[in-house]
């Protein structure tokens, strides 16, 4: 009996789709490992995850039958293989899963037909190494084994678990399965399938058939499904072991590759007590790797702690293995190099990857030695078998960042265990006392629903920097300030999901709009996605058609145009603040902004009013930039690191222990133009904006000015409706566009030439003659023995009385002059003094005196100049006559 002959883990994957595909199967790429039609997955960890709408019959595809090797994850949620990762044969996070699948076309012959063909067949393995398992009912697939592989009875074997029966769900397909086993040989302990020694490693599971043919509801066969399917699974990394003549996954070409490069670069080898750190290691960098080429990135929820985990262990067991600076960025091309012909998203991804995982190792290295010195202290004098308290691991995990499962693999080489219950009490003891300090903060009692439903829900999971689609399951329902668990046409209703593309409203990016919807016939039209604590995200809405209920799984589309103009309009705001920096002074800091789709405001300190200059310059420098079309690229940092880089941070944002730094443009020296820390959304490259237009500057407080400005298709229409005006105005001129500044030039001087002529002859003929009438006479009166010139001066301007009263005082020479000027219903009155008389007759007393007249209060100036006004017009007359009797009055005093 031979063993199989070597054949490289590409070598596979390329002959297994090649014989599917030969055979009139699809080639379907992989689908990426965020699951894009299963909510409540929080990873791919199947072969048929992408297919599954295909099986329940919500989505037709142009073929019947389709094959893939599918990147899949299992690190968390029900499926989680990440602590066993590194210390068995088979466990992987990340691995590959090779598949053929018939909806409605073939069923079990075909399948099994295809499946012994290839195995035995196509790449030889001896047939006498092979067992089939079946569902221990299943007669036909049972006898299908005796006539397609002529295998014996006592190798295909009858099992009557369910570890031979598949269910999508409680409702839905269901059928039987049937295992194919490999047998590595007496040599390895352990007993074929259903027997007592199963658990060993000689018999390998390393294909499963599933025999799609009954539809479930609640767990019970209701009938045959219409049009029985297959879905078939065989790991990669386990037939590649079969086919290289190993027992171990790891002794593979890929993890051997892998494995070979860390032992390079920390001069040490796999093997003793090295051999699992080096294994964890090749593992976790696949499974790193592959989640941040496919958009996950580090984060302190959700995917992205899943994923820290994954790389944080690695990190830790490169700090075994005695590496004194960051190792897993350096590994990224030898994974580049055994994969990236497969999946050439690694490739594009390369970059991003290594610093990202250079970046998370860097802030780890920072926390992990003192973690580790706590963690030597209090297992200093515990024993092998002895429990390390849960508060302990708690602290680790709280203080250090150590997920609880890291505190566990680095106990688990000295035989010690970790409380899990001590550590979840201790978690709950600080959730209830945080809840118990929010109580007491005086925050509304409102807001103890949102409080409830964060503890309850977690925080949600924004998909939405890649994605403008995504499905969900609907956690909680809100209507009218109260929790329901469903929500009918007409309804206005608040709806939290697991995850969502919808922007939530924060540091000045308003909340996006779209459509809630499922298969069902709902359709809510959300109008606003608010964030409550910092950490819920909450669709505000109206329920247009349907029901929605508590469980559903929905599908959650942004208005894809709205958020683009949104994207440009904040990108617009990052190259207008290096833009402003450069030319008015490192002085400008932004101290708020609004990133609307229809415009964006952008308050920024600075003293004084911003010339025109000034603002024309910046405008040509951000669309220097845009035609420059210039990437728009995002990274992960610390705040210390992220400014330390020259990143600006933003008014009023609160910064955690990771932010988001966003780099874009280019100086002409091939500096980045822009970096800034920020949280929204962003265009993928600056040509997107198309084109930006200032509208306006103006005030907002003392020290603080406001750009508004405008972006794309709105800039657009401004500059058109703009050019419209000019185009009415050059008409109305008669004139050309260009003409139109130098004729309103001579047009506003030949005004103003006329106005000094109009208001010369009105004086002219309002002084032709003086006298105490509204007339006039052939000569001033005597009012005592002063002369007293008086006039009221209809349709007069009043800014031209002090002229025409200077003017009547010279032709005087000694005497009194008030004229009273009537516009509008009001009147102006202004009194002048001849110097010689200045000694005994006030101007301003004299003023007053009219004013009162006139109905007003007050009236100032000089001795022998004075002028003030008053509501009523028709007492000009009157007021005249004050001015004669006080003059009077002064006579007769003296």
């Amino acid at each position: 009996m031979t063993s199989p002959s070597f054949t490289s883990t590409n070598d596979i994957r390329r002959g297994f789709l090649d014989y599917f595909g030969g055979q009139g199967h699809r080639i379907v790429p992989s689908a990426p490992l965020v699951p894009q039609n299963d909510p409540t997955l929080m990873f791919v960890n199947a072969g048929m995850v992408p297919f599954k709408n295909v099986f329940t019959g919500l989505e037709t595809r142009p073929y019947s039958t389709a094959t893939s090797s599918q990147k899949c994850v299992r690190a968390g949620g029900k499926h989680n293989d990440l602590d066993n990762v590194g210390y068995t044969a088979r466990h992987h996070t990340f691995f590959e899963m090779l598949g053929n699948f018939s909806f409605g076309d073939y069923f079990k012959e075909q399948a099994i037909t295809h499946a012994w063909t290839l195995l035995t067949k196509e790449w030889g393995l001896p047939a006498d190494r092979l067992t089939a398992t079946v569902y221990h009912t299943d007669d036909e697939a049972f006898a299908l084994w005796q006539k397609i592989a002529g295998l014996p009875d006592h190798r295909i074997i009858r099992i009557p678990t369910k570890d031979n029966f598949w269910a999508m769900g409680d409702s839905g397909p269901c059928g039987p399965c049937s295992e194919i086993f490999y047998d590595h040989g007496e040599h390895i302990a352990g007993g074929p399938p259903g027997s007592p020694d199963e658990d060993g490693d000689r018999f390998v599971e390393i294909w499963n058939l599933v025999f799609m043919q009954y539809e479930q509801e609640a767990n019970e066969i209701v009938g045959n499904l219409p049009r029985p399917s297959i879905d078939t699974g065989m790991g990669l990394e386990r037939i590649a072991a079969v086919m290289q003549g190993v027992h171990d996954n790891y002794d593979t070409d890929t993890f051997r590759a892998l494995i070979g490069a860390s032992e390079s670069l920390t001069a040490t080898h796999a093997e003793g007590a090295q051999k699992a750190s080096h294994r964890v290691i090749a593992d976790h960098l696949r499974s790193s790797g592959f989640l941040v080429a496919n958009g996950v990135l580090p984060a302190n929820e959700g995917r992205g702690y899943v994923l820290r985990r994954i790389m944080r262990r690695a990190m830790r067991h490169a700090h075994l293995l005695g590496a004194k600076e960051p190792l897993m960025h350096r590994l990224v091309p030898a994974l580049v190099a055994e994969m990236g012909a497969a999946y050439p998203e690694l490739v594009r991804a390369q970059p991003l990857i290594e610093a990202t995982l250079r970046q998370e190792e860097t802030q780890f290295r920072k926390t992990l030695d003192r973690g580790l010195r706590l963690l030597d202290e209090a297992t200093a004098s515990m024993a092998a078998g002895q429990t390390l308290p849960g508060e302990t691991a708690f602290r680790l995990y709280d203080t250090f960042g150590f997920p609880y499962d890291l505190t566990e693999d680095a106990l688990r080489a000295q035989n010690l265990h970790v409380d899990r219950a001590g550590f979840e009490a201790a978690m709950a003891e600080q959730k209830r006392a945080a809840r118990a300090a929010w109580k007491g903060s005086g925050a509304k009692a409102s807001d103890e629903l949102w409080f409830d439903l964060a503890e309850e829900a977690g925080s949600t999971e924004f998909t939405g920097y890649a994605a403008d689609t995504g499905e969900a399951e609907v956690l909680a329902l809100v209507r009218d300030g109260v929790r329901v668990e469903r929500a009918d046409a007409g309804d206005q209703v608040a709806i939290i999901v697991n995850q969502t593309p919808f922007y939530a409203e924060s540091g000045g990016q308003v909340g996006d709009a779209g459509t809630i919807s499922s298969d069902a016939g709902l359709s809510v039209a959300v109008r606003d996605t608010s964030k409550q604590l910092g950490r819920l995200f909450v669709h505000q809405g109206t329920v247009d058609a349907g029901t929605v209920k508590v469980g559903d799984t929905v599908k959650l589309t942004i208005d894809t145009a709205r958020r683009g103009q949104i994207r440009a309009n904040h990108s617009a705001t990052h190259l207008l603040h290096e833009a402003l920096r450069q030319r008015l002074g490192t002085h400008v800091a932004q101290k708020g902004s609004l990133v609307a789709p229809e415009r964006l405001r952008f308050d920024v300190s600075h003293p004084v009013a911003m010339s025109q200059a000034e603002l024309a310059d910046a405008e040509a420098a951000v669309n220097a930039q845009i035609r420059g079309n210039g990437s728009v690229t995002t990274r992960l940092m610390t705040p210390d690191d992220a400014i330390a880089m020259g990143a600006m941070a933003l008014f009023g944002e609160k910064y955690g222990d990771e932010v988001r730094v966003v780099s874009m443009g280019t100086e002409d020296g091939g500096d980045t133009y822009s970096v800034e820390l920020c949280g929204g959304t962003h265009v993928n490259a600056l040509g997107d904006i198309g084109l930006f237009k200032v509208v306006g500057e103006g005030a907002v407080s003392s020290g603080v000015r406001r750009v508004e400005a405008l972006t794309g298709e709105a800039a657009r229409a401004y500059l058109s409706a703009r050019d419209e005006k000019l185009l009415e105005a050059a008409a109305a001129l008669k004139a050309s566009p260009d003409e139109v500044p130098a004729r309103v030039v001579s047009l506003l001087e030949e005004r103003r030439r006329l106005e000094r002529e109009l208001s010369e002859a009105k004086k002219a003929l309002a002084l032709a003659g003086s006298g105490g009438g509204s007339g006039g006479s052939a000569g001033p009166e005597q009012v005592g023995d002063v002369a007293f010139t008086g006039q009221v001066l209809a349709g007069f301007e009043a800014k031209s009385l002090r002229g025409a009263v200077d003017d009547a005082k010279k032709r005087l020479e000694s005497g009194v002059v008030a004229l009273v000027a009537v516009n509008d219903g009001r009147a102006t009155v202004a009194v002048g003094v001849t110097p010689d008389l200045t000694g005994k007759l006030d101007a301003v007393a004299l003023t007053r005196q009219a004013v009162a007249a006139l109905g007003g209060q007050g009236g100032g100036g000089r001795p022998d100049m004075a002028q003030g006004g008053g509501p009523d017009a028709d007492k000009a007359q009157d007021a005249l006559d004050a001015v004669r009797q006080a003059i009077a009055a002064s006579a007769a005093a003296a």
